[in-house]
């Protein structure tokens, strides 16, 4: 079954945004900001859900309270061409690797890693490695972050 194409409007959009920025803001002070009752942005966000725009909500974690110190971003180049779903049934399998993307250029794939130290990231490294159609991998760890946040989440830098 196919979900019912919806156009956003601007609402929608302020709603989105709203939500994007605090997930736990209340339909009544997101109505409140944007001149809407609470049902009438409740309804809007159910039909957003209902149509796959809005896929969920989630808590945004600071890893380092998980342990997860260590941060990386691994190249990895493939013998012939490994077609995406088969990277992508090999990254599942790695619960460091917190994001995966085939991409242009020489790399075939590019992964975040996270991991509690050195040490686990080159655990994690060698067993990624081991893959038999791996051919090598480039990596570079995270020093520090200058920029927070990313467009896919809409969080922003701070001013």
């Amino acid at each position: 079954m196919t979900r019912p194409a919806v156009i956003l409007d601007e609402l929608d959009r302020k709603i989105v945004a709203a939500l994007v920025a605090n997930a736990r803001t209340s339909f009544a002070e997101i109505g409140a900001a944007i001149g809407l009752s609470a049902p009438a942005v409740k309804r809007r966000v159910d039909r957003m859900r209902e149509a796959g725009i809005i896929t969920g909500f989630t808590a945004i974690v600071l890893p380092a309270a998980l342990g997860w110190r260590t941060e990386a971003y691994v190249e990895v180049y493939c013998d012939g061409a490994a077609p995406p779903r088969r990277l992508a049934e090999v990254v599942r399998d790695y619960p460091e690797i917190t994001a995966a993307m085939t991409v242009t250029g020489g790399a075939d794939a590019l992964l975040h890693i996270r991991a509690a130290d050195i040490q686990h990231f080159e655990e994690v490294l060698e067993r990624i490695r081991a893959e038999p159609f791996i051919r090598k991998t480039v990596s570079q760890i995270v020093l520090s972050h200058l920029i927070t946040g990313s467009p896919e989440s809409g969080a922003t830098n701070s001013r």
